[in-house]
C-alpha cells in the first residue's frame, strides 16, 4: 500500500539542521530538471511543480491558492506531493503539501543563512506575520544559539499575536529602525511593491527574501541589489520566473550576471561571502527540487520508524 504521510506523522520526526544537511547533499547530485505550470482564475491559483533528480527520482508537488478561502474559515493553500521511485517510475509516497512547504520553504533559507551569514550574526527581523513566519522562528532559533527575534507586520496586532507564542519574541512598529538593528532581515509577504528598503540596510547584513514567487511580486526595491551581492536557491527557477529578479531586471537594473551563485556554488565553495562588511541577498525561489529532497528526507525518517 502507497503511505500517505499527513503531517501528524511527520512533524515529529523532522529537524531542522539534519534538513539543511541533506538539501546540501542534494545539491552535490547532479541537477535537476524543473518545471513549473501555473495556472490562474481571477486570484486563485493552481501552482504544479515537478522535479527529477538523478539518483533522487521524481516529485510532482501541486498546491491551491484560493485567498478567499480565508472568509470561509478554510486553509488558503492545500495540496498533497507525489514521490517517485528513479528507476521504475512507480509511486512511493503520497506527502501533505502542508508540511512540505513548510520544512522546504524555511529549510531552503536556513541553508542560505548557514552558508552566507556572519558567524556573529545573533539578531532576526523578520517582516510579515503569517504561517511562513513562524517556521523561521523555528528554524533559525535551531541554527542560532540565543537567538534574538523581533516582528513586524502591516498588521501590528498580527505580529503581538505570533510573538506571544514564541516567548521572548519582540515586535516593531519602526520598520527602518527596526531593519538597521538586525543581522539578518527576512522578509516573507504576498507583497507585490517593495517592503524594503536599501538605504535602510547597513554592512554585514544578511537579506532573506522570500515571499515573492510570481512575476509580478517582489518585496525588495533596487537599493536592495545594487548594494548587496546576490545569490539565489536555483537560477533555473528565479531568473525569468519571479519579479524580485525579473522587474529589476527588465528595468535594465540588474543583468543576470549579477546572481553571484546559487545552492550547488555555494555548497561547493564556488561562492559565498568574501567579508564580514558586504551585504548577502539571498532569494528564496523554492523550487521543486527542494520540495523533492523535502519529500526524500521524510519519507527516510518515516521508514526508518517503521521497523
Amino acid at each position: 500500500m502507497i503511505p500517505v504521510l499527513t503531517r501528524d506523522a511527520i512533524e515529529p520526526l523532522m529537524d531542522w539542521l539534519a534538513l539543511t544537511d541533506a538539501l546540501a547533499e542534494g545539491h552535490r547530485q547532479p541537477p535537476a530538471q524543473i518545471r513549473d505550470v501555473l495556472m490562474a482564475r481571477g486570484d486563485d491559483r493552481l501552482l504544479s511543480r515537478s522535479a527529477w533528480i538523478d539518483g533522487l527520482g521524481l516529485g510532482v508537488k501541486s498546491v491551491t491558492i484560493t485567498p478567499g478561502n480565508a472568509a470561509r474559515g478554510l486553509p488558503s493553500v492545500q495540496g498533497a506531493m507525489l514521490v517517485f521511485d528513479d528507476q521504475t517510475g512507480s509511486i512511493e509516497a503520497v506527502i501533505d503539501n502542508a508540511p512540505i512547504t513548510k520544512w522546504k520553504t524555511a529549510g531552503d533559507s536556513l541553508l542560505g543563512a548557514r552558508l552566507l551569514r556572519r558567524p556573529d550574526a545573533h539578531r532576526l527581523l523578520i517582516v510579515g506575520a503569517g504561517t511562513v513566519a513562524a517556521s523561521l522562528i523555528e528554524a533559525y532559533s535551531a541554527l542560532i544559539p540565543g537567538l534574538e527575534v523581533t516582528l513586524w507586520a502591516r498588521r501590528p496586532e498580527a505580529a503581538e499575536d505570533l510573538a506571544a507564542r514564541y516567548p521572548g519574541t519582540r515586535t516593531a512598529t519602526d520598520l527602518p529602525g527596526a531593519v538597521a538593528a538586525a543581522d539578518i532581515v527576512a522578509t516573507c509577504t504576498m507583497a507585490k511593491d517593495p517592503v524594503l528598503h536599501g538605504d535602510w540596510l547597513r554592512p554585514g547584513q544578511h537579506i532573506d527574501l522570500i515571499g515573492a514567487y510570481t512575476p509580478d511580486m517582489r518585496e525588495a526595491d533596487d537599493t536592495v541589489l545594487r548594494r548587496g551581492r546576490l545569490f539565489v536557491d536555483s537560477r533555473a527557477t528565479t531568473i525569468g520566473h519571479i519579479g524580485e529578479l525579473m522587474i529589476p531586471m527588465a528595468a535594465g537594473v540588474l543583468t543576470e550576471q549579477a546572481v553571484q551563485g546559487d545552492f550547488h556554488d555555494l555548497v561547493a565553495g564556488r561562492a559565498g561571502r568574501r567579508s564580514t562588511d558586504e551585504i548577502t541577498v539571498f532569494k528564496n525561489g523554492g523550487g521543486a527540487h527542494l520540495d523533492l529532497m523535502t519529500a526524500r528526507f521524510m519519507l527516510a525518517r518515516w521508514r526508518a520508524t517503521q521497523g
